[in-house]
């Protein structure tokens, strides 16, 4: 994970209702200075106030989140932080173009081979040459600022999100949010509390 520096600045692209099986959102597009990708912030119920805000900080996974794959726990996540904020009626969900923990989905998938004989997520990360974590939550930080956000409560297992949110000057507790693993996730979600500090219990 990207150490923290200055802020990032972040410009609202487009907004729009978002209706989901979880309950209603506003959908705001954003796109950072520094970055062309744009970031969606799912928002739900109104955010004023000086209680904490219910956040998840979620990084792009294709194939977790889109085709349903076993490998990780990325897309059982989503599903049950979105239902987590809409039961809240207050909160965000950020969903963040990071994928492949910053590698891209190409070379996600060539990790997902060198995993296929023998390495373990981080292992398959390092021999590619990356780090075992690129992402970066300063743009994160720029858009909860932008929508008044400057009390979390995160959604997450990983304390390092905790930290980088902190750095950039948010007050940030934290909500675990584990999902039953998968025999295809058993050594991904080992990997990830052993390796990169992630609180888990359920492996």
């Amino acid at each position: 994970m990207k150490p923290p520096s200055q802020k990032l600045r972040v410009f609202r692209g487009a907004e729009a209702w978002l209706p989901t099986a979880a309950g209603d959102f506003r959908m705001l597009v954003f796109l950072g200075e520094e970055d062309s990708r744009e970031q969606v912030a799912l928002v739900c119920g109104s955010l004023e106030g000086d209680a904490p805000v219910l956040v998840r900080l979620h990084s792009e996974c294709l194939t977790g989140d889109v085709f349903g794959s076993l490998r990780c726990d990325c897309g059982a996540q989503l599903d049950r932080a979105l239902a987590e904020v809409g039961r809240s009626g207050r909160g965000v969900l950020l969903y963040l173009r990071q994928e492949g923990r910053g590698i891209g989905l190409l070379n996600k998938t060539r990790a997902y081979r060198l995993q296929e004989l023998g390495r373990d997520t981080v292992e398959a990360n390092l021999a590619l040459g990356f780090g075992m974590d690129l992402r970066d939550y300063r743009l994160a930080a720029a858009i909860l600022e932008d929508l008044g956000v400057r009390r979390v409560e995160l959604l997450t297992n990983n304390p390092a999100k905790v930290r980088a949110l902190e750095s950039c000057g948010l007050e940030v507790s934290r909500r675990p949010l584990e999902v039953p693993p998968t025999p295809a996730s058993q050594a991904y979600l080992r990997t990830k509390r052993e390796k990169m500090g992630h609180d888990l219990r359920l492996v």
